[in-house]
């Protein structure tokens, strides 16, 4: 594909991205807070586990955009369905004594919705060359960083604070909607297999299995899935650790990493061509090691180390996640691009983010105690040490095993 790419071609893509991750931005990142303060803790694993459960749905729509309708209206149709569920569950959350209503809305958005991560990266990479895909992904960091401005929007005009109330699911409805409408202006992306043979194996999006058969490739599975439970530890729980360290904007605080990230997504696009595939997703890995070494300094007297972990957000999700999403884009052929990018979000938003769910929530159980304020006070030190440990051993098996064919022949060229 040629390097250029017509502007209104480059608006729609960034506008895409820009309204796809702000719609989950602006409920996400006070979630876990919300549900511990509205004492729905028999749920709360649960309703924090709807992404990763959601992202199990990843390979099959996205065979569907490669088998049967187009990528863009497949987007769309998510959206609209995702919407309406956040609306559901904002309106249930003030009536709800346990949660499990809100939680039954929430999964079903996530069905939806956590398919489109893989869904939107195709688009783009199907319309720019995939090395220009980081500065197009870029647009949904700003998006996520600018859901901050509900939270601002209601407290100077409204005088009213959104964060803990069930008022972000109605933003992030509104935001789905919106995002519906300017999915169906993208430029079309035909499905690449129509009309070919299907198997079982093709019906239930599990083709893209197939590329593990490449040692590269598998290492590559292996570290991320792995490496997704130091990674969501920030995700889904940094809200509490901010609570019991006395910090009250949690959103805002949160997504500063997110501002950083606007900067450093440019320069992946960069390392890429420079330095290839391996060194970028390692660079990513070893900023999680630095993530995680500043929390364990900041759980104790050095407050403002918390800050690093934060700021380096965008080393890691732009040269680890986005790299890896550029990797894929490289390995995987044409008429499996959806399939592949949606097998790679169910391995890291799904499966890994689940396990990511399961052993941090267990770990902090164990090292923490909720106080009667509903704040989670405790060893939270340990809790960073154990997320240091495996960041640093995927570190160093992505190091040594992973060196993909890919880098080598551009480099060759």
């Amino acid at each position: 594909m040629s390097d250029k790419m017509p502007i209104s071609t480059r608006v729609k893509l960034s506008a895409m991205m820009f309204l796809q991750f702000m719609m989950f931005a602006v409920f996400w990142a006070q979630l876990a807070p919300y549900i511990t303060s509205s004492g729905w803790d028999s749920v709360k694993f649960w309703m924090l586990s709807t992404m990763p459960l959601g992202a199990i749905a990843s390979p099959l729509i996205g065979m569907v955009a490669d088998r049967f309708f187009n990528s863009e209206k497949v987007l769309a149709f998510s959206n609209v369905v995702c919407g309406i569920m956040l609306f559901m569950a904002g309106r249930v959350a003030v009536t709800s004594t346990n949660g499990v209503d809100v939680f039954i809305y929430l999964l079903i958005a996530m069905i939806f919705y956590m398919p489109s991560w893989g869904l939107t990266a195709a688009i783009a990479m199907n319309n720019s060359p995939a090395e220009q895909f980081p500065q197009i992904r870029v647009f949904g960091s700003i998006g996520w960083v600018a859901s901050v401005l509900f939270s601002v929007v209601g407290l100077k005009v409204f005088g009213k604070q959104i964060d803990g109330t069930n008022i972000p699911f109605y933003c992030g409805a509104a935001a789905s909607i919106a995002a519906a409408a300017v999915a169906l202006m993208l430029p079309e992306t035909p499905p690449p297999a129509k009309g070919q043979k299907m198997s079982a194996v093709d019906a239930l999006g599990l083709k893209a299995f197939s590329l593990m058969k490449e040692k590269n490739f598998a290492v590559f599975i292996l570290v991320s899935f792995v490496a997704m439970i130091p990674f969501n530890i920030h995700f889904v729980f940094l809200g509490d650790f901010l609570a019991a360290k006395g910090f009250k904007l949690l959103t805002f605080t949160t997504y500063i990493g997110q501002a950083a990230e606007i900067l450093l997504m440019l320069l992946v696009t960069v390392c890429l061509r420079k330095f290839g595939v391996k060194w970028s997703i390692v660079a990513g890995l070893a900023a999680l090691v630095v993530r995680y070494g500043a929390y364990y300094l900041g759980a104790g007297d050095m407050v403002s180390a918390i800050y690093i972990g934060i700021l380096v957000h965008g080393i890691i999700f732009g040269f680890f996640i986005v790299g890896g999403q550029v990797y894929v884009g490289k390995v995987a052929p044409p008429e499996m691009q959806a399939q592949a990018q949606g097998f790679y979000g169910l391995v890291m938003f799904g499966l890994g983010s689940f396990l990511g769910t399961f052993v941090n929530n267990r770990m902090i159980n164990f090292y923490t105690e909720r106080t009667d304020a509903g704040v989670l006070q405790g060893s939270w030190d340990k809790v960073w040490l154990v997320s240091m440990g495996i960041s640093i051993a995927m570190l160093i098996v992505m190091v040594i095993f992973f060196n993909p064919k890919c880098d080598k022949e551009t480099a060759e060229a």
